[in-house]
């Protein structure tokens, strides 16, 4: 499921303060908003539980909504398997 990071905000809150959540930034965000979206994480207390390398995604366990404007892609973090 992929929300906007306004939708986020409402709905979710409670959820990323509770559960890892994914957040995946558009191919174009620049590495340097990627990096100050990580560091908000930090700075409010919150936690990166994994970092993935092959896309702009993190998964975290708190939301900021500093960087709504380059619209990430926000969702629960889950076990995915292929069968």
């Amino acid at each position: 499921m992929k929300l906007s990071a306004t939708v986020t905000v409402l709905g979710l809150l409670p959820l990323a303060l509770a559960e890892s959540i994914l957040v995946t930034f558009p191919s174009g965000t620049p590495d340097s908003v990627v990096d100050q979206a990580k560091q908000s994480v930090k700075d409010a207390g919150g936690k990166i539980t994994h970092n993935y390398t092959d896309t702009k995604a993190d998964s975290v366990q708190q939301l900021s909504t500093e960087f709504a404007a380059y619209n990430p892609t926000v969702e629960k973090d889950m076990t995915v398997t292929i069968q």
